[in-house]
């Protein structure tokens, strides 16, 4: 049996957090896991750390892409992070995407939140990245 074939279907929750309404990214994501399999829930607009750790918990989820795009990154991914490990939640693997400078990635894969992919990332890497790093959580 593949490595692949023992892990359950992936169920990934793709949120928008903050003051952050740009979703037509967050949007095509979602039908691009779903492409791949995925079961896919969406948080909405304007989501809360907290909220986030909520669905997480409530839905069952491994895998958590975070969308932002206004610049509040090493605020708010760091807090969700934070949030999860409050609930006792430490085997989610926790992805980050947006308008994201070089600069802060080192300091985001710290906190915790990995992949960290900009604007023009080819969807099958992002597919592929989930796929590489859930079977290590």
């Amino acid at each position: 049996m593949s490595q692949k074939a023992q892990i359950k279907r992936v169920r990934i929750l793709v949120a928008k957090l903050g003051l952050d309404g740009h979703d037509r990214g967050a949007l095509v994501l979602c039908r691009a896991f779903r492409d791949a399999g995925m079961e896919v829930i969406y948080s909405g607009l304007f989501a809360t750390p907290e909220r986030i750790a909520q669905i997480v918990e409530d839905e069952d989820v491994n895998v958590v892409a975070l969308s932002l795009l206004n610049g509040a990154h090493l605020t708010l991914f760091p807090r969700v992070v934070k949030a999860l490990k409050q609930k006792g939640i430490n085997d989610v693997l926790v992805i980050g995407g947006g308008v994201i400078p070089e600069d802060d990635k080192t300091e985001l894969e710290k906190s915790g939140v990995k992949g960290n992919f900009g604007p023009g990332t080819p969807l099958p890497t992002i597919v592929e990245f989930i796929h590489k790093n859930i079977l290590k959580k």
